[in-house]
């Protein structure tokens, strides 16, 4: 399976998607690999902050190579996909990921994103698959996360059931070079529980298999 994990704004929680759901994708169904494909690269910079993952972080451009010897491959993408890149990742992706914050602000972003995605075909000519994932979720944002979600269903538009909350801990995983569950944080276990519930969805989203 190949997942790609694209967003127009910075500070979604992009690469926290991507580095979770590897290690999700790599403890359940192994042989997984992440694709760094941000010019910042802060999946690579996360790994060399501590002892490294359970899975392998790489260039994405060494993505034609390792397919070969991985079954799964998470692509962390750059910051603002320009056209040809997101038609890429749309069309070779088995499912792609579209982090966003509940916030008018944060949304514009998000709806420019799926209006490109709607135009794009498969090279099979089916429509690409992609996911909205509410991120950064906070206690007191229940109106706009019940706001957001009405919106996009109304436009069709597939939102994962879980959520990521808003917690410091992923600060300090990131900070650390280690994954959230493994930080000394009292809800460092409640971030990883979101992560491996999105790990459910996203494997049924993409092959349509009931994980």
């Amino acid at each position: 399976m190949i997942v790609g994990v694209a967003s127009y704004k910075g500070g979604v929680g992009k690469t926290t998607t991507a580095v979770h759901l590897a290690e999700y994708l790599q403890q359940t169904e192994g042989e997984t690999v992440l694709l760094d494909g941000d010019t910042t690269r802060n999946a690579t910079g996360w790994a060399a902050r501590g002892a490294g993952f359970s899975f392998p972080v790489a260039p994405v451009e060494a993505a034609a190579k390792l397919a070969r010897k991985y079954r799964h491959l998470v692509i962390d993408t750059g910051q603002k996909p320009n056209e040809n890149d997101l038609l890429a990742l749309a069309q070779y992706t088995d499912l792609l990921i579209l982090p966003s914050i509940p916030s008018a602000l944060d949304t514009d972003g998000l709806g420019q994103t799926i209006r490109a995605l709607r135009t794009i075909r498969t090279p099979e000519g089916e429509p690409v698959k992609f996911k909205v994932l509410l991120t950064r979720v906070a206690p007191d944002s229940a109106k706009q996360v019940a706001e957001l979600r009405e919106i996009l269903g109304n436009g069709h538009v597939p939102v994962f059931d879980a959520e990521i909350p808003r917690l410091k801990a992923f600060e300090k995983a990131a900070a650390a070079g280690v994954l959230v569950g493994e930080v000394d944080d009292e809800r460092a276990e409640r971030g990883w529980d979101a992560y491996e519930a999105v790990g459910r969805e996203a494997l049924h989203a993409a092959d349509g298999v009931r994980r």
